[in-house]
């Protein structure tokens, strides 16, 4: 079962404005440019090397991938898991949102891959909403301690 607006206010109140009936938009605040190679190789992460597009407009380039980061830390609480969806203003432009699951316990900054799939560039305005979070309950979950914890 999805969580509705009312159980997002209580559990998200730094998100507040941003809840929507059955989710919570989140906005853009970086976006990156890949530089040069990464890998995954026996479970050892080899980030690629990235450099940050200049603000406010943000122009993706056709063809192109970029990693995006959203405007704010998010925790999502025990018992909980996060599943991201693109806004549908994105995939009617040609851009798609990449996105990962949100485990029960994770607290730290949220990143998207964001790809322009057109023939033309897509630009795109720091602070916009790009994906909507739909929140379930996860019953018996642990709680995440990755690397990506901030």
């Amino acid at each position: 079962m999805m969580i509705g607006e009312q159980l997002l206010k209580k559990l998200f109140p730094d998100f507040e404005e941003l809840v929507q009936p059955a989710g919570i938009d989140l906005r853009v605040d970086k976006v990156y440019r890949q530089m040069g190679p990464g890998s995954l190789i026996d479970d050892e992460k080899n980030l690629p090397p990235l450099e940050m597009l200049e603000p406010p407009i943000y122009r993706l380039e056709p063809g192109k991938a970029y990693l995006a980061s959203v405007d704010r830390m998010i925790e999502i609480p025990e018992g909980y898991a996060m599943l991201y969806l693109p806004r549908s203003t994105l995939l009617r432009s040609f851009v798609s949102v990449q996105t990962a699951v949100g485990d029960p316990g994770f607290r730290g900054t949220l990143q998207f891959l964001l790809h322009n799939h057109g023939e033309y560039e897509y630009t795109l305005k720091r602070g916009e909403r790009i994906v909507q979070a739909v929140v379930f309950p996860v019953e018996g979950s642990g709680k995440y301690s990755g690397s990506y914890q901030e």
